[in-house]
């Protein structure tokens, strides 16, 4: 996942990327927000894409900071909220290890480290710690190895959506594939995508100088997962983590 995979992306985003806005529908993230939020502080959305979450961010905030890879994406999030005036848009690499990025009070960062590259999330990780202020807070959210695996072993047992996943292929394919579970990467639309474990995602972040303070499911519906869902598959449901930080 690269600049280029993103301004390919860009003018459809809206249909080919999941949105964890809407599907967030106990409003976990914005709870978050809310609680981290203040008139006088600044917050940087990394990873902001389109600026979905901006019309939340604008009126809880002095001013945010819009960080994306691609420049497309930042153009559409300027046609789509004019009126926000409080909005910086800067087009960077947060996977760069020689970027630099202003200091927020508040960083929001939602399903944006999915790189299956180690070295680029390595630095994604050390450019959420380098700007983010003394005390200031982290909201996270990544993708669940753990719901990918849990999907995965539905799947089989019941067979749904059989002819949807492929059962057959190539010993090299496959060895591709062993070897990229072990650092976490699943496909998700044939794209090697990071999930995260919930205890890895507590080291990465200590590593970073980050504290915990909480870790939660967004919980989504079974029809995110499958497209012939079963009517008896209720709970548990498929999920992300998210995950509140503090810098110390």
């Amino acid at each position: 996942m690269d600049r280029n995979y993103w301004e390919k992306i860009a003018p459809g985003y809206n249909d080919e990327i999941f949105d964890v806005l809407k599907n967030d529908t106990k409003g976990i993230i914005r709870k978050a927000i809310a609680k981290a939020s203040s008139p006088d502080a600044v917050v940087m959305d990394m990873g902001c894409a389109v600026g979905k979450w901006l019309p939340l961010l604008s009126p809880s905030f002095k001013k945010v900071i819009a960080v994306d890879i691609s420049a497309k994406n930042l153009s559409i999030a300027k046609k789509l909220y004019p009126a926000l005036e409080n909005v910086e848009y800067v087009r960077a690499d947060l996977s760069s290890a020689s970027a630099k990025f202003p200091k927020a009070d508040v960083l929001l960062c939602v399903n944006a480290i999915l790189t299956d590259s180690m070295k680029k999330r390595n630095a994604f990780f050390s450019n959420i710690s380098s700007s983010l202020k003394k005390e200031g807070s982290l909201i996270l959210v990544v993708p669940s190895l753990e719901s990918w695996l849990l999907s995965r072993i539905i799947q089989r047992k019941y067979k749904i959506d059989k002819g949807l996943f492929n059962e057959k292929i190539s010993p090299k394919k496959g060895l591709e594939k062993y070897n990229s579970i072990q650092d976490g990467n699943a496909d998700i639309d044939n794209v090697s995508t990071k999930h995260y474990l919930q205890d890895e995602l507590s080291l990465l972040l200590a590593k970073e100088k980050l504290v915990v303070e909480k870790i939660q499911k967004i919980e989504y519906d079974w029809s995110t997962e499958f497209v012939n869902k079963p009517k008896w598959l209720q709970t548990p449901k498929p999920w992300d983590w998210l995950c509140v930080a503090r810098k110390k």
